[in-house]
């Protein structure tokens, strides 16, 4: 979907390997990240991504509607969802991180 979008996307397989990638490297401007995975959550690696780039933007995909333990100001997706709520959902990010900047 993120590159019907018109984004350029890197994937990892898992939290570490992305906090990796970006240690090599990496620069992304926005992250997307399931909340629920082995190892880490995904708020755990958007604050440690976030350590090294504050700006970073961030948008936690969960399954769960009222999923513990993410962090009230990471916007969140829930699954399923179609190609126009996230959309929306990053134009809502890119929208608030241009109000920011």
């Amino acid at each position: 979907m993120l590159e019907e979008l018109g984004y350029e996307v890197r994937q990892a397989e898992s939290g570490e390997e992305a906090m990796r990638r970006v240690a090599e490297g990496l620069v992304p401007d926005l992250l997307i990240t399931d909340h629920l995975m082995p190892g880490m959550t995904g708020v755990d690696l958007a604050c440690a991504l976030r350590e090294t780039n504050p700006d970073l933007s961030v948008l936690i995909v969960s399954g769960y509607a009222e999923a513990e333990g993410i962090a009230p100001n990471l916007p969140r997706l829930t699954k399923p969802f179609r190609s126009a709520e996230l959309e929306a959902s990053l134009a809502a990010i890119t929208t608030s991180r241009s109000r920011t900047s």
